[in-house]
């Protein structure tokens, strides 16, 4: 071994999630390591969409959505920079009365949790969202939710973890992991080809879709896989979408930044723009020429579950920022 390290927390992954939980632990003052295989923040957690919503989170989420939304307001004393933050406001749109009805089942229930979302339809919809085509019938506003750039937020954790303390090294792969009595012993092995055995008291598995290697060396891999959405990137248009857009169902994201440009994020290329059009009702937007198209990562798990009446369903879940 090239070299050896002991921590009382090592964490595997340098996405948002693995970051961030290296900063924490390392402002309270424990010996911590981040292991990242390329570059922090450049796999799931740097790539997508940038919404930051608490609105269409499931009821058990919403305690820990609503904390986590407050730390946005402090990322420039966390980490340096604002991350390019907007209180944009999340409008979730219909496109039924059967979607309206939807929104509404979900405002009862998630505004109790200080959501406070606005329901709107009919011509008061019409005349606040001119540009919104046709096919979008309504919305729900979440006034307090927004957007940011993940390319600036995620590698921000990172260094502010460095700064605190955390031994984040990149380019560094784990390659193996076994229990040994209390302590894990890690082996990993940078791009450079050394390699570096460690001890940890705790082990911290936040590696994403590609989560399931770290669990496998424990025989508890789930159901996971790693699922590629497309994303698109417009020339800078006028500026006209006011906020971070979703739709009711899923599938179909869009948001405007101060520099004009639109992005996109879908699971179907065929009809994402059917619910935005300009304020004259035409589809110029349509013929927006993109300057460039990505696809993101996450990792999509399918889970056996309850429901309340104690029948087992399927719920497909993946981590992201939508």
């Amino acid at each position: 071994m090239n070299e050896t390290l002991r921590f009382d927390v090592l964490v595997v992954g340098g996405g948002l999630v693995g970051s961030s939980t290296a900063l924490m632990l390392a402002k309270r003052g424990l010996k911590v390591g981040l292991f990242e295989r390329r570059y922090c923040g450049a796999q799931a957690s740097g790539v997508n969409y940038g919404g930051v919503r608490r609105q269409g989170r499931p009821a058990e989420q919403l305690p820990l959505a609503v904390r986590a939304r407050s730390i946005w307001d402090r990322l420039p004393e966390l980490v340096g920079t604002d991350g390019e933050f907007v209180v944009s406001g999340h409008l979730r749109l219909a496109r039924s009365e059967a979607d309206l009805a939807a929104l509404e089942a979900y405002a009862q229930l998630a505004n109790p949790f200080g959501l406070d979302l606005q329901l709107m339809s009919g011509p008061a919809f019409r005349r606040r969202y001119p540009w919104l085509g046709a096919a979008a019938v309504g919305g729900s506003l979440c006034p307090r939710d927004g957007h940011a750039n993940p390319r600036v937020v995620s590698p921000a954790f990172a260094r502010a973890a460095r700064a605190a303390g955390a031994d984040v090294r990149e380019q560094t792969a784990v390659t193996n992991i076994v229990r040994a009595g209390e302590r894990f012993v890690v082996e990993a092995r940078h791009d450079s080809g050394a390699t570096i055995e460690v001890q940890s008291d705790w082990l911290v598995n936040a590696a994403g879709a590609w989560g399931n290697t770290v669990a496998g060396y424990f025989g508890e891999t789930i159901p996971m896989e790693p699922i590629y959405p497309n994303m698109w990137v417009t020339e800078p248009l006028p500026y006209f979408i006011d906020h971070n857009l979703g739709v009711y169902g899923g599938g179909i994201y869009a948001r405007q930044v101060s520099r004009g440009n639109c992005g996109d994020w879908w699971r179907a290329w065929v009809g994402r723009w059917r619910v935005c059009a300009t304020a004259h009702g035409d589809d110029t937007h349509s013929d927006a020429r993109g300057v460039r198209a990505f696809a993101g990562v996450e990792g999509c798990v399918t889970v056996a579950d309850l429901d309340r009446g104690g029948r087992q369903y399927a719920r497909r879940q993946s981590s992201d920022w939508l």
